[in-house]
């Protein structure tokens, strides 16, 4: 392996710049006159050879090329259009002034869909972009509450990262397989990004701050990425490194949230680096509703507040040789811990949980003489999650009574890697070859504690095992005539689960219980995931386009071998389950039917073989008891539409979803046929109205309206005091406010939940979402030369 990468790396720096090297400078700002930062600029020469670089906090930029004839300058931004100069062998390369206007939907520049950069009016699938602007004019302190905008996004609950635990923080795109396990995959800068044990997301690890913009891929996209992207893909991009930049984000909530986001970076020549910390705590809401709507008291001595605190700390390195190598290192510490609004009665044990995450990963990119490009990656995890469970039996008065019954310890280790070769043939043909691999070792070790006090230990059980998923694909994105893009691509997935073991022992004796089997058998599969789609440029702005594609997801570890208890319900592990199959379609037309007006519209159907679904064994009381079982057919079909308008300083936004989640077979409990998935509204929207003028203010508003839901499988939980069963519909409006003083100085002020509307999320017991929050405070931006 080393020697044919030394071998790549000679022949790619085989055309590097000489020494007669000189600096392209300029500044780039928007029609108002304002600095854009973090633009990647592309110096280009006639031969295809080029650098990069990007502007700082002041707009400006200077990257180091030579060439003797005609030049070309690309600027790229989020949330402006491309914007393409040529510069003449005689003309001036310094002081250049670049001026970008607003993207429209179709304009936006997206890597993630074909794993290469295209505007997203050429792409045949649901993309969406949240870019930098979006997420600063959000008062959310967390990445899903900023993600909540899109209808397309949801939760396993309807509730914020800030209250959940992290087991319930999987992400569902359209609807598809809610739970705690994410069907959609989650990258940042294109590495995996979901919890390698369990496939959840820790949305709290997201350097808001540090983010250039979200990318998110609705429809399955397992031809390129394989497990976990049968429901889409979410694609966090972060700031690249620019001169001397320095950003420090202070604020204060109700609540006593305080938070902290510092951003740095510097270039030296070649080399670049930057960094960023984020720090948050509160002190909570209580989470369980004082009196349900049927005027019964339910909260009790068990209840408390729940709280989160977390840290999280980045450093990327990036040194680029010669304008045709370019490489990074990023390294990655994240610490969270949680009080869940509950404690025991008998000694104050809070139910908690915690997580420590060390990150690491690396790549590289090659321009090889051809003009092709070889990019690989690989990634590192070590992580250990604790959590325990607290038991609420029946009393008088209603949960007055809570003990422990388990403490879990999940340590896991995961690495992987990814490769993949592009280049363009004919000019009409951009072929990508590539593949990765992802191994996942990980155990729940867990104590078992008594049913009267809870204070002692009964029962060990280590329960877990080690995971292998290897993947190839192949993709051809060819235009046969200006008009007609067509894109194909398959993959081949090969999956095993291995090791497997669950040890129960009695204690303090030690004696093994029935349930103890040292060797669990072994669990593997393969799977192929073709896709074709086409796009048909009818009108230069109007796009029709179409696919039909095929996707999967192996089992977590998560789900094999761990258990969990959230109230009176119990879920159980599943060592048997087998893979998730999805094959979909997708329509859509994309129209610009007025200047600065964008308006989309999605059909998309979606049957999915052997879902994991959280299955009803047995009731007994309000206690519940449930296991992960593949559960026979879903189906998950809608209608999703946005529009966008802009027009001066305004912006107008809006989405619509209407969503259709089913169960269609289920041979194991034919009572599940026809209903409709929990956790899966029929409709969600929002509306986002933005007037943007940094002379006098930045104030936007926010509306998210979500339709009823329901909390189980089978349909029946319902609200007290309602006459339905299901969450009710509810609707929340947001704000957010700033104003810069100075070139290097903003105060900014934001409210969720305006209105302090009061929405369940969750039933036995009744429980409800994010009150009202509110926080303000002040940024510094600072900027050398």
């Amino acid at each position: 392996m080393l020697p044919v990468f030394l071998l790549v790396w000679q022949l790619a720096a085989g055309q590097s710049a000489g020494p007669a090297d000189a600096a392209v400078t300029g500044v780039v700002h928007d029609s108002a006159g304002g600095a854009v930062s973090g633009a990647a600029v592309i110096i280009r020469a006639g031969s295809g050879s080029e650098r990069q670089g990007v502007t700082g906090p002041d707009g400006r930029f200077s990257v180091v090329f030579q060439a003797p004839g005609e030049i070309v300058v690309i600027v790229r931004a989020a949330g402006f259009a491309e914007k393409r100069e040529s510069i003449g062998a005689g003309a001036t390369r310094r002081d250049l002034a670049i001026v970008l206007a607003p993207a429209t939907v179709l304009e936006t520049i997206t890597v993630t869909p074909t794993r290469g950069e295209q505007r997203m009016g050429d792409i045949p699938a649901s993309v969406s972009v949240i870019d930098r602007d979006d997420i600063r004019q959000s008062p959310a302190v967390v990445a899903d509450d900023v993600l909540r905008r899109m209808p397309t996004f949801s939760l396993f609950r309807r509730t914020s990262s800030l209250s959940s635990h992290p087991t319930t923080q999987g992400v569902s795109l359209r609807g598809i397989g809610p739970s705690g396990v994410s069907r959609t995959l989650v990258l940042m800068d294109g590495v995996p990004f979901n919890d390698p044990f369990g496939g959840w997301v820790y949305w709290t690890r997201v350097p808001l701050e540090a983010t250039n913009r979200i990318e998110l891929v609705d429809g399955s996209t397992s031809s390129l990425y394989g497990n976990f992207a049968m429901g889409g893909v979410i694609n966090i991009v972060t700031t690249p490194p620019a001169r001397r930049t320095l950003d420090v984000r202070t604020q204060y909530g109700n609540r006593s949230s305080p938070k902290i986001d510092v951003v740095g970076s510097d270039v030296w020549g070649k080399v670049g680096v930057s960094a960023d910390f984020s720090a948050f705590s509160t002190d909570g809401f209580p989470i369980v509703v004082d009196v349900n709507p049927a005027g019964v008291a339910e909260r009790g001595r068990v209840d408390t507040d729940a709280t989160v605190d977390f840290t999280n700390f980045n450093v990327r390195l990036a040194y680029d040789p010669t304008e045709r190598v370019k490489t990074f290192f990023r390294i990655g510490h994240f610490s969270e811990e949680r009080d869940n609004g509950k404690v025991s009665t008998i000694d104050g044990t809070p139910e908690a949980n915690d997580t420590s995450w060390t990150s690491v990963n690396g790549g590289a990119r090659f321009r090889l003489p051809d003009q092709s490009e070889l990019q690989a990656t690989v990634f590192f995890d070590v992580e250990t999650f604790r959590s325990n469970f607290l038991a609420v039996p029946a009393a008088t008065p209603p949960r007055s009574i809570g003990r422990m019954t388990l403490n879990q310890r999940v340590p896991s280790n995961g690495n992987g890697g990814q490769f993949q070769w592009t280049r363009l043939f004919d000019g009409r043909h951009v072929v990508s070859v590539g593949g990765d691999w992802r191994w996942v070792d990980g155990d729940s070790e867990e104590d078992g504690l008594d049913a009267t006090t809870g204070t002692q230990v009964i029962l060990n059980r280590v329960s877990g095992g080690t995971q292998r998923n290897t993947g190839v694909f192949v993709q051809d994105i060819f235009t046969p005539i200006q008009a007609l893009t067509i894109t194909a691509s398959a993959r081949f997935d090969a999956w095993k689960s291995y090791n497997a073991h669950n040890l129960e022992h009695n204690y303090p004796s030690g004696t093994p219980t029935v349930n103890n089997n040292p060797s669990l058998p072994e669990r593997s599969d393969t799977a192929g995931s073709p896709r074709i789609a086409a796009l048909y440029r009818l009108h230069r702005r109007v796009n029709l386009w179409g696919d039909l594609g095929w996707g999967f997801r192996a089992p977590t570890l998560n789900e094999l071998y761990r258990q969990f208890r959230v109230g009176t319900v119990l879920t159980l592990a599943n060592n048997q389950l087998g893979p998730e199959r999805l094959m979909g379609g997708e329509i859509g037309v994309n129209i610009e039917p007025a200047k600065n007006v964008s308006w989309r519209v999605t059909w998309f159907d979606n049957r999915i073989e052997d879902p994991v679904a959280n299955v009803t064994l047995s009731t007994s009381g309000a206690n519940v008891t449930q296991q992960r079982q593949n559960v026979g057919a879903t189906r998950v079909s809608g209608l999703q539409t946005d529009v966008e308008y802009r027009t001066g300083s305004w912006r107008f936004s809006g989405g619509y979803l209407v969503d259709s989640a089913r169960v269609t077979e289920s041979p194991a409990n034919p009572a599940l046929v026809d209903k409709v998935l929990p956790q899966v509204p029929r409709h969600r929207g929002s509306v986002q109205v933005a007037y943007l003028n940094p002379r006098y203010a930045n104030v936007s508003f926010e509306l998210l309206a979500i339709g009823l839901q329901f909390d189980d499988d089978l349909n029946v939980r319902t609200v007290p005091g309602y006459s339905y069963p299901g969450l009710p519909k509810y609707a929340v409006l947001s704000l957010t406010a700033s104003r810069p003083i100075g070139p290097r100085f903003e105060v900014f002020f934001g409210v969720q939940n305006m209105l302090d509307q009061q929405y369940f999320v969750g039933t036995l017991p009744t429980t409800t979402g994010s009150p009202r929050l509110i926080n303000g405070g002040v940024r510094v931006r600072l900027a050398g030369k």
